[in-house]
């Protein structure tokens, strides 16, 4: 069953360009990585007068890409992000997950 989720993470001030630019060129092997996992129709926006990441991804098996933690090429991609990003102790980045109140088909 598929299950639309979404969060907010936080940019860093100064860093909006740098982040579209590596999410433009995001690794091959983590975009299959998520693909193979369950998780599409994958978007990020961002709010400019907030600094917030929204994101929203639709995930089947129940496993969004921030339950990947413990693949390698993940952590890679914290670690790579955490500079721009607000993150955690271990590189993930701070997530808010988002409660659905409403859709539209």
């Amino acid at each position: 069953m598929k299950k639309r989720i979404s969060f907010k993470m936080f940019l860093k001030p100064g860093f909006e360009e740098e982040y579209e630019k590596r999410h433009s060129e995001i690794w091959p092997e983590l975009k299959a990585l998520l693909k193979d996992s369950g998780v599409s129709d994958y978007t990020i926006y961002w709010d400019k007068d907030t600094n917030i990441l929204f994101a929203h991804q639709v995930i089947s098996e129940g496993a969004g890409s921030q339950d990947l933690g413990d693949s390698a090429i993940v952590q890679q991609w914290w670690k790579y992000m955490a500079d721009i990003m607000e993150t955690k102790a271990d590189y993930s980045p701070k997530t808010i997950l988002l409660q659905e109140v409403f859709h539209l088909d």
